[in-house]
């Protein structure tokens, strides 16, 4: 006869707070998303027409929310700064897999670079809250790098690979270049540093091992 066993007791699973990610709590979260979104959209809008000390209510106008949800996603202002340079970071960096898609690696390359500039022309109306000394944007050359550093790293080395790019400058070397070139100059625009820095791209193409094909080959 078999002894006796003890059912094995078993812990039931914990039960969900009320609304707890339920559809409610769902859409709660999605529509915060959409306002920090709108936020950041229509504070980079605004800074580059009115500065980085424009009215706050002309953010929120223009974001299509209250003034109250602006400062609970950003209660400081330098908290908004931040967000805007890193979603432009953000976008820049995500350009590349799609660039390397779409174009040869040299002419990937070009694009990602001419967006790059448009980047750092846009930083100019930010530059005064940038170099505040916040502690806010400490961390922000450190993040510059890392999103920035391995996607132009890809796109260099596809294009040295395909033999239409020189093969003696770093990424790093690049990004150093790009942004000394992006520097503000007393009485010309950002159409004078996108000018400069074609002819850096212009440079990349000399001494490269061979001419580009003429198309892709799958």
């Amino acid at each position: 006869m078999s002894p006796d066993r003890t059912p094995a007791r078993v812990t039931p699973p914990r039960s969900a707070e009320p609304g707890e990610g339920g559809p409610a709590s769902r859409r709660r979260r999605a529509d915060a998303q959409r306002n920090v979104g709108a936020l950041i959209e229509a504070a980079r809008t605004v800074f580059a027409t009115s500065g980085v000390d424009a009215p706050a209510k002309e953010i929120t106008d223009l974001a299509g929310v209250g003034v109250g949800t602006l400062y609970r996603h950003f209660p400081q202002r330098s908290d908004l700064v931040k967000a805007v340079v890193e979603s432009g970071i953000d976008a820049v960096a995500d350009a590349g897999p799609e660039l390397s898609a779409g174009y040869e690696p040299a002419e990937a390359l070009t694009q990602w670079i001419q967006r790059f500039t448009e980047l750092l022309a846009t930083k100019r109306g930010l530059a005064s809250a940038l170099h505040s000394g916040d502690p806010a944007f400490a961390g922000l050359p450190g993040y510059f790098l890392q999103r920035l550093g391995p996607t132009l790293a890809a796109l260099l080395d596809a294009a040295v690979a395909d033999g239409t790019v020189r093969d003696d400058i770093s990424a790093e070397d690049l990004l150093h270049a790009i942004t000394q070139l992006s520097q503000p100059v007393p009485g010309l625009g950002p159409e004078h540093n996108q000018r400069t820095v074609a002819v850096l791209v212009d440079g990349l193409r000399c001494g490269a091992t061979r001419h580009p094909r003429a198309h892709r080959v799958s």
